[in-house]
């Protein structure tokens, strides 16, 4: 049986949307509708994502990058089920 991935969005990501590159935008809402179609470990598997576990206090979150300066942070909350976008920003090197 397939589950079907929900993915939310919390109001802290849509002004961070507002505020990045329209390129930036576009290959967010394309990853959206890759998992909401083909579902996030499908996803995951993608290189081009880079998707990647956080570490020390974002713990327990995940990275995908959408260029080289800018990352998507998310997380899985009730296992297969729903995906909480947090954020998208600049990566600071």
């Amino acid at each position: 049986m397939d589950v079907k991935t929900k993915i939310t969005r919390n109001k802290g990501f849509e002004k961070q949307m507002d505020k990045v590159p329209d390129s930036v935008q576009k290959k967010v809402l394309f990853w959206i509708f890759l998992v909401e179609s083909n579902g996030i470990w499908e996803v995951m598997k993608s290189p081009g994502f880079h998707d990647e576990p956080l570490r020390g206090e974002r713990k327990g979150q995940r990275s995908v990058r959408m260029n080289r300066a800018y990352r998507r942070i998310y997380q899985i909350i009730q296992d297969r089920v729903h995906i909480e976008l947090l954020e998208v920003h600049k990566h600071d090197y």
